[in-house]
């Protein structure tokens, strides 16, 4: 894991401890030092998001959570969900077959997955580099974003090529009906 702020490492004074005590003392020392403290609030035994998930219900939970979060917080995130329940429902609509709704399913999915991917690097960056500007954490972010605007621009082809003669068809039929 590289250091991007240039502040020493603190995870290896505590890794596989759940001591507070030596939690404290790291949140004492990084502030002695200038480095930006999250939260000086006491920490249970075993901080919650250091927690493993000791059932697979847990594991869903804290997953929901994570798509929870980034719909609530990303507009992105809200506006790919609406993207993949447009373009599912359309192709519905048209009777497109199993295999192309799975397409298009799968294309958006990745669209989503990538979209959480960048909010979690987004947020362990700027957890990391705190409200400096580092360069690599610049570089980070936007090849995080580049992946998702590729990953769009792939699904919007995708969902294109297989709508597109089902709406052509029905424009047709339509302005022949009338």
């Amino acid at each position: 894991m590289a250091n991007l702020s240039g502040a020493p490492r603190y995870r290896s004074q505590f890794a596989g401890s759940s001591s507070t005590i030596a939690y404290r003392e790291c949140e004492q020392e990084k502030s002695q030092q200038g480095v930006p403290v999250v939260s000086s609030k006491p920490v249970p035994s075993q901080s919650h998001s250091w927690k493993v998930a000791e059932t697979l219900n847990q594991s869903f939970q804290y997953a929901g959570n994570g798509v929870a979060h980034a719909f609530r917080t990303q507009r992105n995130f809200r506006i790919h969900t609406g993207a993949t329940v447009f373009a599912l429902s359309l192709g519905v609509g048209l009777h497109l077959s199993a295999v192309e709704l799975a397409v298009i399913g799968v294309t958006c999915g990745l669209v989503m997955a990538l979209e959480l991917m960048n909010t979690a690097l987004e947020a362990a960056v700027d957890l990391t580099v705190g409200e400096r500007y580092h360069e690599l954490a610049k570089v980070a972010k936007d090849c995080a974003a580049g992946s998702v605007l590729i990953s769009a621009a792939i699904a919007v082809l995708v969902a294109a090529l297989l709508l597109l003669p089902g709406l052509w068809q029905v424009a047709t039929s339509w302005v022949s009906g009338v």
